[in-house]
């Protein structure tokens, strides 16, 4: 149940309202949005008396909402949220966020050179893998803590935030203060415990879609976190499981437009993994921006033939700075910039 208020509602008329909803097992869930206040409540809310309620002033609207999501659900935050990373980059603003950067981290050689080559580009986060998920166990696995301690370098020198995976509850500690954001991979979408804890840090938590997730399970994910009182969650759409075998993943582009629907959450795309063939990766990039996606994130090698994971979908920093190029008078027609 959401109640609407109008934006010069007295503090005595909400405390009335509060004092007349508060339950042991009920959550009241209070937002300020451009034009009006809200009052969201969480649990059963069929006890409350609606004709008392939609008589006091400043009320505009009760309206009863059925979505289990409620911390994500733009009728419970109707203004697009806004996370800041730092002073100067923010994610679901006008700024697109461009993380670029290696599947995995390979040599301290191989990642300052990369981050170098995507800073010029444009990009403002580096992302490497450290710690790989590989269907394979028999693949390259990553190489862990020394690769968080290569990323830390080439954040050092090249001033590009640190994006990167994490794997399990036992690395939250080191996460929450060496890593800028926090990926969650597709693989521990529904890994609620891993969830759960990383909703209790005050840091952005990337959190990729599942192989065969529906959006609703995808913004329930997203709903454990923020219920632990982390509100920084970023939805990164990754394609999901089809059964067409021409591409990796089918990119659902329509989520984009639904997700801003349905929830206050940026989201951005990973137009790597969506397609696994690198000369996909210019148009779906064009196609995301285009339709509305809050950033892009996109793997790049300076040598994908040799890659240790995932070759075939990297670019070249090469491709890289066209896709920049190309990326940018889109953007500024739909009045978003790098």
């Amino acid at each position: 149940m959401i109640i609407k208020l109008e934006k010069e509602t007295k503090e005595s008329v909400i405390d009335a309202i509060k004092k007349m909803i508060e339950k042991e097992e009920r959550i009241i869930v209070e937002n300020e949005a451009s034009d009006c206040k809200i009052i969201g409540i969480i649990g059963d809310s069929k006890d409350i008396d609606r004709n008392v309620i939609s008589c006091m002033k400043g009320v505009i609207d009760i309206i009863d909402e059925t979505e289990k999501y409620k911390r994500a659900n733009r009728k419970f935050h109707p203004d697009d949220t806004i996370i800041s990373i730092d002073e100067e980059r923010t994610v679901g603003g006008d700024n697109l966020m461009i993380i670029s950067g290696p599947c995995a981290v390979e040599s301290e050689e191989q990642i300052i050179e990369i981050a170098k080559r995507v800073k010029n580009a444009g990009a403002k986060y580096l992302r490497g893998g450290v710690f790989k998920p590989r269907t394979s166990p028999y693949d390259f696995q990553g190489l862990q803590y020394e690769g968080l301690e290569l990323l830390k370098k080439a954040r050092e020198i090249t001033g590009l935030k640190i994006v990167t995976e994490i794997m399990s509850t036992d690395d939250i500690e080191l996460y929450e203060k060496e890593v800028d954001v926090i990926q969650v991979g597709s693989r521990n979408m529904q890994n609620f415990d891993l969830l759960k804890r990383l909703g209790k840090l005050n840091k952005p938590i990337l959190l990729k879609r599942g192989l065969s997730a529906t959006i609703e399970e995808w913004l329930m994910a997203a709903e454990y976190i923020m219920s632990e009182g982390n509100p920084n969650v970023i939805l990164c759409e990754r394609g999901i499981r089809t059964y067409e075998t021409a591409t990796r993943n089918t990119l659902d582009i329509s989520a984009i437009p639904l997700i801003k629907k349905m929830s206050h959450l940026p989201i951005i795309v990973d137009p790597s993994h969506a397609a696994g063939i690198r000369w996909m990766i210019e148009p779906l990039s064009k196609a995301a921006v285009a339709i509305g996606a809050d950033g892009l994130i996109i793997e790049v090698h300076n040598n994908p033939d040799k890659a240790l994971s995932d070759g075939a979908q990297s670019v070249t920093p090469d491709m890289f700075d066209t896709i920049i190029e190309d990326i940018k008078p889109i953007a500024t027609a739909i009045g978003r910039s790098l």
